[in-house]
């Protein structure tokens, strides 16, 4: 039997995904057989792992989920909220495996979130270097400059770094009420209402269509569904270009 990295067993167990698990090995919570494992140490699948001496589950053929939900406004994005908000794992109760979200939406934003129990997979999509780009629909106040859109698609500075190129496009304008369509492929925290926020932009409505190849389309909020055949195939396709 091959013996396979740490922070795979533990992303395909479902307990976090592959990101997080490096994170809690280089943090020391993690052991093998009852010893503190390093980040490149692999194990057996059969190998008893521990995360902060309590063992994980390790599961043989699991069934994987690839879910897309569309998260409406007022829920965060998390699977259990201290300040008992509502959160998007109220949306996804009735699954009969624990799935947990790839990237994030902040509390008033809405629209495509994606979800599995696929640590691997929820990797390569987080990962900067895949660049997969996501679109969103933008409602800002009040109406917009021809400067403040070339500040937003050639980049503004958050966080003493210059953000990368963006492609943006008027979709609709009204006295004091402009819609965008904004494309990046970067995944800073809140980083479309901060773009907008640094060349004078009230966000009154941000909404992600798109996730690559993976277009939201008609799914009502509040309700998800699994990615089919083809989607997924996709997705898959834009990870590894």
């Amino acid at each position: 039997m091959e013996k396979i990295r740490i922070q795979k067993l533990i992303a395909d167990s479902g307990y976090c995904s592959r990101r997080k698990a490096e994170e809690l090995i280089a943090a020391g919570r993690v052991k093998v057989g009852g010893r503190p494992c390093t980040l490149g140490d692999k194990a057996l699948p059969t190998d008893t792992i521990t995360v902060d001496d309590k063992q994980i589950k390790q599961v043989k053929k699991r069934r994987l989920y690839y879910i897309m939900l569309h998260k409406p406004r007022g829920y965060v994005t998390t699977m259990k909220d201290e300040l008992d908000r509502k959160n998007v794992s109220e949306l996804l109760s009735d699954l009969p495996e624990r799935v947990y979200p790839v990237g994030r939406l902040d509390r008033n934003s809405e629209g495509l979130l994606l979800f599995t129990n696929d640590g691997a997979f929820a990797n390569d999509i987080m990962h900067p270097s895949r660049k997969i780009n996501k679109v969103y629909r933008v409602t800002v106040r009040p109406s917009v400059t021809e400067d403040q859109l070339v500040k937003l698609a050639q980049g503004v500075i958050i966080d003493g770094r210059m953000t990368e190129p963006a492609n943006v496009v008027v979709l609709d304008s009204q006295p004091g009420r402009v819609v965008l369509q904004i494309t990046i492929h970067e995944g800073r925290n809140r980083q479309i209402r901060r773009m907008c926020e640094e060349v004078g932009l009230e966000v009154a409505r941000l909404k992600r269509t798109m996730i690559g190849p993976l277009k939201l389309g008609m799914l009502p909020p509040g309700e998800y569904r699994e990615l089919t055949a083809d989607e997924l195939r996709a997705i898959r396709n834009a990870i590894t270009k």
